[in-house]
């Protein structure tokens, strides 16, 4: 009898309260594993998200995504989004095999996360720069290092959107 190595189901994945997910993040550091976090809205997964994903998860043992909450998400990217709620969202970022462990965030930025994990890494699109990111206090309080990550932003869920509107469906 062979046996084989079982795999997380990706609905494990998803952890509902950033106290459980800080009580593994420190476990895992306790093992020596390093840690990258990354936050945003991730509506309409597409392949800037992949790639981002892929490109952060590389940087390190671990990698967590913070999704931002329905709330959230329509605040920063305006009237009519998002378009999945936050649960699907987190459902289809946690099926990703770059992902090892998802959780919403309900403030406007990835600070509180940061404080509470104490990540290695904050991950974040090329789009972004350190300096006019609202969470640099959190990571210097904490030592975590910024590092942009993915291709050159090309790639959006409103483009998306945009493209199914002029298209023209029988």
């Amino acid at each position: 009898m062979a046996l084989t190595a079982s795999r997380k189901k990706f609905k494990d994945k998803i952890i509902k309260s950033q106290r459980n997910l800080g009580a593994i993040v420190d476990g895992l550091k306790s093992q020596g594993k390093s840690i990258v976090l990354t936050t945003g809205c991730f509506d309409l997964l597409h392949v800037g998200h992949a790639r981002f994903l892929e490109d952060a998860k590389s940087r390190g043992d671990f990698l967590v995504v913070g999704v931002f909450d329905d709330k959230i998400a329509a605040k920063q990217k305006g009237k009519g989004f998002p378009i999945q709620e936050s649960v699907e969202r987190m459902e289809v970022l946690a099926a990703l095999e770059s992902v090892d462990y998802v959780c919403e965030v309900a403030d406007e930025d990835g600070a509180s996360l940061i404080s509470a994990l104490s990540p290695s890494v904050y991950a974040k699109g090329t789009d972004h720069n350190e300096r006019a990111l609202t969470e640099r206090a959190a990571m210097k309080a904490n030592g975590v290092k910024f590092l942009a990550c993915g291709d050159k932003k090309a790639h959006s869920a409103a483009k998306i959107v945009g493209k199914i509107r002029k298209r023209k469906f029988d």
